[in-house]
């Protein structure tokens, strides 16, 4: 069965990238060199962070067009973990709100990609 099991987000700074991120899962790359940088996550998917510069054929959109999706297991969780991105600095796009898929909220890592938090409606 296919399916996907990886991401690649176009950077200005692999490395930069890289701290960011393994700053804000605390998880060290799997994988790193000056023109990109690999996450693995528990649930086998991957991270990737290319630089923009190198990337073939060249990316046209950068930051903005999609969005990462991280769910948190309970509405305390995802209160922390907004307190916890707050205190790392990330800019808040959209403030903790109420969907009809659930309670999120969206920041920005520092090439503009969307980072959405969210925990499942009850």
């Amino acid at each position: 069965m296919q399916h996907p099991n990886f991401v690649i987000l176009y950077v200005d700074q692999p490395a930069r990238s890289a701290r960011f991120y393994s700053q804000l899962f605390d998880l060290q790359p799997i994988e790193e060199s000056p023109t990109f940088a690999m996450f693995k996550f528990a649930s086998g998917m991957r991270l990737g962070l290319w630089s923009r510069h190198t990337v073939e054929p060249g990316a046209e959109v950068l930051g903005g067009g999609g969005e990462l999706i991280v769910q948190f297991e309970d509405v305390a969780a995802l209160d922390a973990g907004l307190a916890r991105w707050q205190a790392l600095g990330l800019p808040i796009l959209q403030a903790m709100t109420d969907m009809d898929f659930g309670r999120t909220f969206v920041a920005l890592d520092p090439d503009g990609h969307r980072l959405r938090a969210y925990v499942v409606a009850e």
